[in-house]
């Protein structure tokens, strides 16, 4: 029966995709053992170490559906040893002789890692795709909005003006950073293990390393230049950038959440037919997906967090720390992967309401134009001078329900420094818009590199 939200039925949309469930199934993860040591034995043939038809069948056999987990997993709980009982199926499934090379001068931890090596280079592509997905909406979005001018918010409170293109144009240049960070990581996290049961490879032989290497080159993957297995920066590393870009999907999640607030309405997510908003307020249209997107990142942080803590190691081995990555590296991989999932199909489907952001804009009626004014009176009257007299014009006319440009033309320095033809274009939202076009230009070009391949 399951009891975790990333197996219920009524839940596991919300925290993951079918895709992802597959890459960290139990199954799946087996089988990466059972692929390490077909590799294992694959490359201590060619290098005569075991016998070729040992080598053979073992390969034939190690295939997932030789195993029965739940015998296996019976054995775990007898024994308190993870893989062994998984290696004595797999011995048993081949002859009586080629079954005993099985898992010769390895270690546990040595599959067991290089297991979540190949998960995780599964798991890669995903991100590395979906990754690409997130960043063409958010170009796509920039491009269509990057003339589109609302109100610039700082301290929760409107500013000064900006296009809502700019806004999308920061989120793509922050997603590209964290593209970079991928990339960067690869070589350094899908990395594998042969190392024996402290790191000496005294139990490979002379030829240790290139055994190693060949077994990595197998499986896709690098090999390290010394045991990892209490050096736990790979994983932590990789769980740490997923986490920073959940934090990034969180805060376009959370900033569209409250865009499409009521007072707001600047925006609107897809709605499909028969999305039910609460069960006793039949009109509402809640912003679900915003909503899911923005709470997804707290788990994915903490986990991230918790993978910090199995940095501190004992030893050369130490299962205190190890084991909680058991928990915190699938679920920082689910959470992320249905993050950004998520965020694809959320701005594929968004809605812009430049009438709105419009109106939006001109509900301070011209205060958030103040530093143009100021700066463009500086000249003649020098910038204190210009701040003064704008800040008691902007007092005087909050306090009296004034808009900003009546309350220059009854101020008596300002009435009589600025024209009235002066004064309605000082107030005019969309001729402060500063550079906000050209970043998004330069951005969108920045970036097209990695969104085109």
């Amino acid at each position: 029966m399951p009891v975790s939200v990333f197996d219920m039925q009524s839940l596991q949309h919300l925290w993951g995709t079918e895709e992802l469930r597959n890459i960290f199934s139990e199954g799946n993860r087996i089988q990466k053992w059972l692929d390490f040591e077909s590799a294992l034995a694959a490359a201590q043939a060619e290098m005569k170490i075991i016998p070729e038809a040992a080598a053979k069948e073992i390969a034939e056999k190690s295939h997932v559906a030789n195993i029965d987990i739940a015998a296996m997993s019976a054995e775990i709980r007898r024994i308190k040893h993870s893989l062994v009982p998984a290696l004595k199926q797999l011995q048993a499934a081949c002859s009586k002789e080629n079954g005993e090379w099985v898992h010769y001068g390895a270690t546990t931890q040595d599959v067991v890692d290089t297991g979540v090596a190949l998960q995780l280079k599964e798991f890669h592509a995903v991100v590395m795709r979906d990754m690409k997905a997130v960043g063409l909406e958010l170009s796509r979005l920039a491009v269509a909005n990057r003339d589109v001018p609302m109100a610039g918010r700082t301290h929760g409170v409107q500013a000064l003006p900006i296009t809502f293109g700019h806004k999308c144009a920061l989120w793509l240049d922050e997603l590209g950073r964290h593209h970079e960070r991928l990339v960067q990581a690869e070589p350094r996290v899908l990395v594998g293990m042969l190392a024996g049961a402290v790191g000496s490879q005294a139990s490979l032989g002379p030829k240790a390393q290139e055994l190693e290497e060949r077994v990595m080159a197998k499986l896709g993957l690098g090999s390290p230049a010394i045991s990892w297995a209490p050096a736990r920066d790979r994983f932590t590393e990789y769980t740490t950038v997923l986490a920073m870009i959940g934090a990034t999907l969180s805060k376009i999640g959370n900033e569209l959440f409250n865009m499409q607030r009521n007072e707001f309405g600047e925006v609107e997510e897809g709605f499909s037919e028969g999305k039910l908003g609460s069960s006793t307020m039949p009109h509402k249209r809640n912003p679900t997906s915003a909503e899911n997107l923005a709470g997804l990142s707290r788990p994915l942080r903490y986990n991230a967090a918790m993978m910090m803590e199995g940095m501190v190691q004992e030893g050369e081995r130490d299962g205190i720390a190890w084991k909680m990555e058991w928990k915190a590296v699938p679920e920082c991989c689910m959470i992320a992967g249905a993050m950004l999932f998520q965020a694809k199909n959320l701005l594929a489907g968004l809605k812009v309401k430049p009438d709105v952001m419009a109106a939006n804009l001109d509900k301070m009626r011209g205060y958030l134009l103040s530093e143009r004014v100021m700066l463009e009176l500086s000249e003649r009257l020098g910038k204190q001078t210009a701040h003064e007299w704008i800040y008691e014009a902007s007092m005087h006319g909050i306090e009296n329900k004034l808009a900003f440009a009546d309350a220059m033309r009854q101020h008596e320095g300002l009435g009589k420094a600025l024209s009235d033809a002066e004064i309605l274009d000082f107030t005019d939202p969309t001729a402060y818009l500063g550079q906000c076009a050209a970043s998004v230009d330069r951005v969108v070009a920045q970036q097209s590199g990695w969104l085109n391949r």
